[in-house]
């Protein structure tokens, strides 16, 4: 159930399996969605050799910290927009409906290969939204990375 008190964080914690429907809607889990509904915005993310392999969801705070980062960079740097050209074109802006769901654009779906089920990954503040199979796929190299992963803390 959503907290009703507004300055209590969210956090996205766990692993979740959740059904798609014809119109690409996906349940957001209870203690995930906020107070107050809120636009989330989408990013296709790499992985791997895939370019993209999931969804990338991040909250409004998320999103506006990334944004800054991005207008911090200089404009002649090539790099620099590249970045800001693929971010723009492979993002999008979604609302939670009144059931707690969201509704993938299409394309987003397609290219990150959401169909009829979707695996929810908390990364404490965003989460990620996989195909299953690809998610399988993705954990087996996380695994084999976490001895070193855990170095970093």
């Amino acid at each position: 159930m959503p907290s009703n008190r507004p300055s209590e964080p969210i956090y996205y914690n766990s692993l979740y399996r959740h059904g798609v429907d014809e119109k690409r809607r996906v349940q957001i889990p209870a203690k995930w969605r906020p107070a107050e509904p809120e636009v989330l915005t989408l990013v296709l993310w790499p992985k791997g050799t895939m370019p993209e392999a999931c969804l990338l969801v991040l909250p409004p705070r998320e999103w506006e910290a990334l944004v800054q980062k991005l207008k911090a960079m200089p404009f002649a740097d090539a790099k620099a927009e590249a970045l800001r050209r693929l971010l723009g074109k492979k993002s999008d802006r979604v609302t939670l409906d009144k059931g707690g769901r969201i509704c993938v654009p299409e394309a987003m779906a397609k290219a990150a290969a959401i169909e009829k089920e979707a695996m929810l990954v908390g990364l404490l503040d965003r989460f990620e939204i996989w195909d299953p199979e690809r998610y399988r796929t993705a954990s087996a190299v996380d695994d084999e990375l976490l001895p070193e992963a855990f170095k970093l803390i």
